[in-house]
């Protein structure tokens, strides 16, 4: 399961090569999160809309090693935009992916674009 960690690497907005439309902004929920697949990538995509600010990260919990983080409770942390497992409820960042519970484990996140109404994704490969 180690290896599947290994298919996730941030990407930052200026690193993004392809930019992939996963669909228009009324699919996804508001405030909460839902998972779309890129390759053999599944993405956990949200919405906060109170700042009107979309994220994007990997599914894959880094501590439990399941798909499960597009179900995580979101919310903030001192203002920054965060998602709790709903495994071991350990938080991350949505801007950066690290671990607001101080511990070694982050996730990857990738850069959101809203265009005309619909979502894109940004990837490097």
């Amino acid at each position: 399961m180690e290896e599947l960690l290994k298919n996730y690497q941030t990407v930052a907005e200026q690193h993004a090569i392809h930019w992939i439309k996963v669909g228009q902004t009324g699919d996804f929920p508001e405030n909460a999160g839902a998972c779309v697949k890129y390759n053999t990538k599944q993405i956990a995509v949200f919405h906060f809309t109170r700042t009107n600010s979309w994220y994007a990260c990997q599914n894959l919990c880094p501590h439990k090693m399941e798909m499960v983080l597009s179900r995580g409770m979101t919310g903030d942390s001192q203002g920054i935009p965060k998602v709790a497992c709903p495994l071991h409820k350990k938080t991350f960042s949505l801007e950066d992916g690290s671990n607001l519970n101080g511990e070694e484990y982050s996730i990857a996140t990738y850069p959101v674009r809203i265009q005309e109404g619909n979502v894109y994704i940004g990837f490097a490969d």
